[in-house]
């Protein structure tokens, strides 16, 4: 009875305002009697006083009392962490609500929020649903967010909370560039013919406020402009204004042998990202280089992988540790260079980097453009997609390989073995063109360009690789509406790529994308014997398929402007013997040339690798660099 009168002071004390009073009562019955709701009461109090960290412990001890209410009170503990910026702290309590948090979408923003702050986005798509569907706008845009952030499992329900949230902010040009994005992924035309003069329109009144919000992987998808892309700075870490100061004044033993290390999520033989760098890390010089792979490949890839994975280096997975343990082991290895794969794609661990990894770090082959936010020494490029005018839309220096920047690997990709069109469905009287690239490259004026193409082309057919159902209703649709008769347009499912390389040369023409070109799906029509039609680029993303056409011998095929593209794919789809000269070309020069000699390009990389060990070694700064090229080899590379 003692204590249930001394509570209902403390309570009428607290309602009265007399917080200081309250407090002392409180103090006094938890030395009899701790119960939750004494703890919880508490934590009101302290929470009117101003100690906002005590009241969380005060809510966090309620929630530990079992009672009825422990979930609601651990709630609260959660809210004033997450408030305090105690984010290790706030993790850690939701770790206790797991199922609730997903249900809740107040406890699932605030996790999810902290866990995008980590870059654990994998992590934070479980909360997705539940924040799409809050009333919340707040919750809707982070749920966006993480849609967006794990692209490669769209959801196709999202674009429609991606459109309502747009409607309930229709001047907010962050949402609308969300809400484009998901229209890219399905193909949406209609939508992306409203909204992307929108944006254009403001960028073109000098508003760029909205920029710094936009994905560097989705920036990339609309503009060339590369004063543009080097704003997008959304889902990137965190770079302290100090880390590469800090990075370098670690203390480091250089070895006789350079050692390379190199962190990706895709070490395993079937992702793109293998086809073109394998060959390359099996023929890496051993007796001048030491080569370890940090893996954070998902082990349902590697049940996959077929490959003998120790001749592509020391393999050591860091995917269960975080970025400072995954940090701290880069450093046990006394790796020298330190390789991002990755960049500002799906899955990667660039927060690492930032962190200082290596005295020296790079980007390669997984992003093309700047890192902004990361911590790195070195882009590697070649002189096509990173010209001298790109230098300021940097803060990497550049290391430019002779020739390309994109490694192919010669013997573990399989040759084709055509089939004829009847075979994969195509009319055989027809020409076809051909677009292997991901639907989310096709922009409006890509798709309008080919429609003036096959116009002027009457026994010519489109086909299509489509990422889903949607998008190819949407593509189909948008086609017929710039005059395209249904029966000329056709399309393809994704499949293995053994399947798929032997239906690649079917196609006559293959037509590139802009501004983002084709890579590792340019390099493997080529590969296939597939002449790829492509136009100048101002970006590096829109001058990849340059750099593959000019070192497979084949720089005829890059149109100068966007009416030269559609003239050109015109003139060829006329004139079958220009046409097939390209065609024999491409088997003339497949074992000659550059683009998929992989022996030649590691010559030409470890070449850069040694400048740049050679000047950190010395003290120096960091500087733009070419590599020279080694004297072409007669006869196909094959054979050396």
């Amino acid at each position: 009875m003692k204590s249930e009168i001394s509570y209902a002071v403390a309570s009428q004390s607290y309602r009265a305002g007399q917080y200081t009073q309250a407090l002392a009562t409180l103090n006094r019955l938890l030395d009899l009697r701790p119960d939750a709701r004494t703890y919880a009461l508490l934590g009101k109090t302290l929470l009117q006083l101003g100690f906002k960290d005590d009241a969380a412990g005060a809510y966090l001890l309620a929630s530990e009392q079992n009672g009825a209410d422990a979930q609601d009170y651990l709630v609260e503990a959660i809210k004033l962490h997450f408030a305090l910026g105690n984010k290790d702290q706030t993790l850690a309590l939701g770790s206790r609500l797991t199922t609730a948090s997903r249900k809740n979408p107040e406890i699932a923003f605030i996790i999810a929020s902290l866990l995008l702050d980590k870059g654990q986005i994998r992590l934070s798509r479980v909360f997705k649903d539940v924040l799409m569907k809050s009333d919340t706008i707040e919750h809707m845009q982070l749920g966006a967010r993480i849609s967006l952030h794990t692209w490669d499992v769209f959801d196709p329900d999202d674009i429609e909370t991606a459109r309502v949230l747009l409607s309930r902010l229709p001047r907010n040009n962050r949402v609308r560039m969300t809400y484009l994005a998901f229209c890219r992924e399905h193909s949406k035309f209609d939508s992306m013919a409203v909204h992307q003069p929108i944006i254009d329109a403001a960028l073109a009144a000098g508003d760029l406020s909205f920029a710094k919000h936009d994905v560097p992987f989705f920036n990339i998808h609309w503009t060339g402009d590369e004063s543009l892309n080097q704003l997008a700075r959304d889902n990137t870490p965190t770079m302290p204004e100090d880390a590469t100061q800090k990075r370098r004044a670690m203390p480091h033993a250089w070895g006789e042998k350079i050692r390379v290390g190199y962190v990706s999520s895709d070490f395993f033989d079937r992702h793109a990202t293998m086809k073109l760098v394998r060959r390359v890390l099996e023929l890496h010089d051993r007796d001048r280089f030491e080569v370890t792979l940090f893996c954070h490949t998902d082990p349902e890839l590697l049940i996959l992988n077929d490959a003998d994975r120790s001749a592509w280096g020391n393999v050591v997975s860091i995917r269960d540790m975080n970025n400072l343990q995954a940090r701290e082991e880069i450093r046990r290895h006394e790796i020298d260079i330190l390789v991002d794969l990755k960049g500002h794609t799906a899955g990667n661990r660039t927060a690492i980097f930032n962190l200082g990894g290596a005295p020296i770090q790079v980007a390669w082959l997984g992003f093309p453009g700047s890192m902004v936010n990361i911590d790195v020494d070195y882009a590697i490029g070649d002189p096509t997609v990173l010209p001298d005018s790109s230098a300021p839309f940097y803060r990497e220096k550049f290391c430019r390989l002779p020739e390309s920047y994109q490694p192919n690997d010669p013997i573990n990709r399989p040759v084709s073995r055509p089939k004829t069109k009847a075979q994969v469905g195509l009319p055989e009287d027809a020409f076809v063109f051909a677009s292997f690239n991901a639907n989310r490259k096709i922009t409006v004026p890509m798709i309008e360009m080919w429609a003036a193409i096959l116009k002027r082309t009457p026994n010519s057919v489109i086909w299509i690789l489509r990422n889903n159902a949607q998008s190819q209703i949407y593509i189909q649709q948008k086609l017929i509406a710039c005059g395209i008769p249904a029966r000329r347009i056709f399309f393809m499912q994704k499949m293995d790529f053994d399947i798929h390389i032997n239906r690649i040369p079917t196609a006559d023409l293959g037509l590139d994308t802009f501004p983002v070109n084709g890579h590792t799906t340019t390099s493997e029509q080529l590969w296939a014997g597939l002449p790829v039609l492509t136009v100048k680029g101002t970006n590096f993303a829109s001058r990849v398929s340059e750099s593959l056409l000019n070192a497979i011998g084949l720089p005829e095929l890059v149109a100068e402007t966007n009416a030269d593209y559609v003239e050109t794919a015109v003139s060829l789809c006329q004139n079958p013997a220009a046409l097939a000269a390209y065609r024999q070309r491409l088997v003339d020069n497949r074992f000659t040339h550059p683009l998929f000699d992989a022996d030649r390009l590691r010559i030409h990389l470890e070449a850069g690798y040694e400048t740049m060990y050679a000047r950190a070694k010395a003290g120096l700064e960091p500087d733009h660099f070419d590599v020279p090229a080694q004297p072409p080899r007669e006869g196909s590379f094959l054979e050396a």
